[in-house]
């Protein structure tokens, strides 16, 4: 009975020390945590998502352009075209 009472708080005295010990520093920062290889392919994919975001906005605005333009010839028509009626 004595053994087992002094294994347990032996157990008690161990279990307090390594509860106490400091956690391990981190040895890397989370940017040197990805592999080189892996935020290349992700830098490539943020500069193409660039471009095509780009291309979508020069398409818009050119769409836009034609638009006006079109409204712009049609108001034209429609106020020369009561003029030669008359």
């Amino acid at each position: 009975m004595k053994r087992t009472i002094a294994t347990l708080i032996a157990g008690l005295f161990a279990t307090a020390a390594f509860a106490q010990t400091p956690a391990p520093a981190q040895t890397t920062t989370p940017d040197s945590a990805t592999a080189p290889a892996v935020a290349k392919a992700e830098a490539s994919h943020e500069k193409q998502d660039a471009k095509t975001t780009t291309k979508h906005v020069k398409k818009s605005r050119h769409a836009k352009k034609a638009e006006t333009k079109e409204a712009a010839k049609d108001a034209a028509a429609d106020a020369a075209a009561p003029a030669a009626t008359k």
